[in-house]
């Protein structure tokens, strides 16, 4: 007995095409493209400039960001500030988004506390059309993909950072470098010398823009 085919979740036919970065937030906020939209908050959309010269994309966001409905705002949000500050980068002028835009946690033994879950490749890959959508939009001098989830996002499911991060590559017209995402900073036994590596990364990026 022949099965139905079933049809892989995306997000594709909830972006509206040539719409600008304030549509594609307001569309956004309806995404219905997987399932992660039932237990999340809220859609958590890109923040910065349409102009911005570059463009930052993480993994998803976290509690702090799913409550607030902004990206980089948590822990890892601030030590990610940190750092660009200190590389001489300026936030303000960047764009700042996740490969997907919403919250995947479990809850603690007491069902109070929600953790972070990392999404599975075909929740990342149903959230990409917001992404291709940003980019497309922004149109970046440079992309910078924190953590692997990203890096994998929109350099393949191959990448591996810890062999190639830190070094501008030339991926389908666009120059993308790669490092470890803010929180694994945090989570580092040795977290001076995993601080120091993500900084050097970042001032890869700086004299990349600076050129």
């Amino acid at each position: 007995m022949a099965t139905a085919s079933r049809t892989k979740p995306s997000a594709a036919s909830f972006v509206p095409e040539g719409a600008d970065l304030a549509a594609l937030r307001r569309a956004a906020a309806g995404c219905r493209g997987c399932h992660l939209y039932e237990d999340a908050t809220r859609t958590v959309f890109g923040e910065g400039p349409e102009d911005a010269r570059v463009l930052l994309v993480g993994e998803q966001p976290g509690d702090v960001e799913d409550r607030r409905g902004e990206p980089f705002v948590g822990p890892a949000g601030r030590l990610l500030d940190k750092a660009l500050a200190e590389a001489g980068l300026d936030r303000a002028e960047a764009y700042l988004t996740n490969a997907v835009k919403h919250f995947k946690f479990t809850l603690d033994a007491r069902g109070k506390r929600r953790i972070h879950k990392s999404p599975a490749r075909g929740e990342v890959t149903a959230c990409l059309p917001w992404l291709h959508a940003e980019l497309a939009r922004v149109e970046p001098d440079l992309v910078v993909c924190l953590g692997a989830v990203a890096a994998k996002a929109v350099l393949g499911n191959d990448f591996k950072v810890t062999e190639r991060r830190g070094r501008v590559e030339r991926h389908e017209g666009r120059d993308v470098i790669a490092t470890i995402h803010p929180s694994a900073v945090l989570r580092a036994p040795d977290r001076d010398e995993a601080y120091q590596g993500f900084l050097a990364d970042l001032r890869v990026v700086r004299e990349h823009l600076e050129r």
